[in-house]
């Protein structure tokens, strides 16, 4: 994603891609120690055991640090982390809550440096129960204005300087970029054919165009020139009320914001309250666009991208240098999308990519069961996207995007997660997280019950000449892997022949790509499986395709997000999110990383380094 990636491959790409499809991928058992001996996969690094415990793990040979965690200072004279007694005064001056999403931005601006730069981080939910001592105990929807305010602001994105002296990261409490960005107080534009729509008009903006905050913000991407890019997922969880009495009412169904309010929001700001202000929602689930190296900066929630659940946002170019941009629409049965943008991007010239975003063609993916996609243009007028179906602009296909794709023909996948271009072999991976509710199969979702997940790669027309079309109409697409314990016979898992019994998982989630083109995919839900979740990593071409081996395990409860390498490879970030999950302040299942009494379980950000300074891997 961050990675300035280059090609030092063994192999050519071209012979590495032809390799291929002489290994293939195939269901596997263990493999026997002679087979380990003999591994052919790329990735040196001692595989780690399968643990779980309330401690993170990393594999041999390699240190961990905890650089941040939720509530430390960012500024100057910000207040230490008090879990007796926090405020929404202290935690806007601190890092948020249940880190997500990681962007390292090089400094300076354009520089390819992996000693300094800005940490760009995610914040997207919180833990009520973990957060208020001895108040709450499980979810309710009684959070006072205090309580609520103290969410708000745990929320958004944080960016702070960061920068590796002596081998050892360290923040700079008083860079001028360091900067908070909440739901509570931060002015945020929305840019492109959407903004100033009818839909998006309230009382407290009539315009339009201005709206207050990000929340539900949960992976993101680096845009080609210096700007980092935030999703808004799960907005459901932030709205109360009924809207069944509006215009809106459809709408909000199909995005589930009337079934999973986890937040009392809407009794204290009444623009989360359905009935009194139903168009609020629409002004979320969009991208995000963020200038970390201008602090005063506005961001802008750039509509032509459309509005769903995003997971993040992947990029990549045209033969002709426009802008390619990936995303997933995180729910079972929802759909990968691509946007092109019109213009051809400036390499010398920043200022003129400011809003190249704004304008394009969005469109969203069929999958043929010959192995082909085709991309479906979402364009208002064109096939069923007209005033007969409730679109009377461009505007209205942004605002029900997941609709305007049903009614084009969109194939509705197993959760799409993140969705990222690798920028060695320029093919385009897919994590296809799980979905259990599928019944009917079909040939790129081809497990009923999908309980485990998996991972998808589509092939641009020219990648196999290092020449891919990230704009043509028409893609191949091929498995990666197929998620799960291969040792089961039923599980329909599929990896390389020689995967270990510590290299199998469960649930893919977030993604990246290190300077060598391979994939290190971190996991969301093993913990159903009683195991943890974590980071793995596999070559995608040559004779270790698929060949996943086991480097990062979290401790009981958490999620592992946010993966993300310095230019050189030899750092690697990784957020610890949700440790504890589902237990309360009083008896969490775990107090990591303080292990303190009465401090409860914090999300943070670790970075991992080898022990010999040299690249991870």
């Amino acid at each position: 994603m961050s990675n300035h990636a280059h090609d030092p491959l063994a192999t050519t790409r071209r012979e590495a891609l032809q390799a291929v499809a002489a290994v293939g991928v195939v269901s596997a058992v263990t493999a026997s120690p002679a087979q380990a001996a003999a591994s052919p996969s790329t990735l040196t690094f001692t595989e780690l055991q399968r643990v779980y415990d309330d401690y993170h793990h990393v594999a041999p040979g390699h240190t961990t640090q905890v650089l941040l965690r939720m509530g430390d200072p960012l500024f100057v004279g910000a207040p230490q982390f008090d879990p007796m007694a926090q405020t929404a005064a202290a935690q806007k001056r601190q890092f948020g809550s249940e880190s997500d999403y990681i962007g390292f931005m090089p400094l300076p601006l354009g520089s390819n440096s992996s000693t300094s730069g800005l940490l760009c981080v995610n914040h997207e939910m919180v833990h009520s129960t973990l957060m208020f001592p001895g108040v709450m105990e499980q979810y309710d929807d009684q959070r006072s204005k205090d309580m609520c305010d103290l969410e708000m602001v745990a929320h958004g994105h944080s960016i702070v300087e960061v920068a590796r002296i002596d081998g050892k990261w360290t923040i700079k409490p008083d860079s001028k970029y360091n900067r908070r960005i909440t739901p509570l107080e931060t002015r945020i534009e929305l840019t492109g054919p959407a903004a100033g729509h009818k839909r998006l008009k309230t009382r407290d903006d009539p315009t339009g165009r201005n709206v207050l905050g990000t929340f539900a913000n949960c992976a993101g991407g680096e845009t080609p020139w210096g700007t980092v890019m935030i999703a808004e997922e799960n907005i459901q969880h932030y709205f109360g009320g009924d809207p069944s009495g509006t215009s809106e009412a459809a709408n909000h169904e199909d995005m589930k914001l009337t079934t999973e309010v986890y937040f009392s929001w809407h009794k204290h700001y009444p623009r989360f309250d359905l009935a009194a202000e139903p168009h609020e929602p629409n002004r979320f689930g969009w991208m995000v666009e963020i200038d970390p190296y201008d602090p005063m900066s506005t961001p802008k929630k750039r509509t032509a991208l459309g509005r769903f659940k995003h997971e993040g946002v992947g990029f990549a170019f045209t033969p002709d240098g426009r802008v390619a941009v990936y995303s997933g629409d995180d729910e079972a049965f929802q759909h990968i999308y691509r946007f092109v943008s019109a213009r051809a991007w400036d390499k010398t010239n920043r200022e003129k990519n400011r809003d190249i975003m704004d304008t394009g063609t969005l469109s969203v993916a069929r999958f043929n069961d010959n192995e082909t996609l085709t991309w479906l243009p979402l364009v208002w007028g064109q096939g069923p996207l007209t005033p007969a179906n409730g679109f009377n602009d461009q505007g209205d296909v942004l605002i029900e995007c997941r609709r305007a794709a049903r009614l084009m023909g969109a194939t509705p996948m197993d959760r799409p997660e993140e969705v990222v271009p690798n920028p060695v072999t320029g093919t385009v991976f897919a994590a296809l997280t799980k979905n259990s509710k599928r019944a009917k199969t079909d040939g790129v979702n081809p497990r009923a019950n999908n309980k485990h997940g998996g991972v998808l790669e589509m092939l641009p027309p020219g990648f196999e000449k290092q020449a891919a079309d990230h704009g043509a109409t028409t893609y191949g697409w091929r498995p990666f892997l197929l998620a799960g314990d291969p040792t089961q016979a039923d599980s329909g898992a599929q990896y390389h022949a020689d995967i270990s019994a510590n290299g199998w998982f469960s649930n893919p989630d977030n993604m990246t790509f290190d300077p060598k083109g391979r994939i290190w995919l971190s996991t969301d839900g093993s913990t159903d499986f009683d195991r943890a979740d974590g980071l793995w990593a596999a070559d995608v071409t040559g004779p270790g395709r698929a060949l996943t081996k086991h480097f990062f395990a979290c401790p009981t409860g958490a999620e592992m997000t946010g993966p993300c390498f310095t230019p050189d490879g030899t750092s690697l970030f990784v957020n610890v999110q949700h440790p504890g999950e589902g237990s309360g302040f009083k008896f969490p299942t775990t107090r990591w990383p303080d292990f303190q009494e009465g401090v409860p379980p914090r999300s943070s950000v670790v970075v991992v380094q080898r022990s010999d300074g040299k690249p991870i891997g």
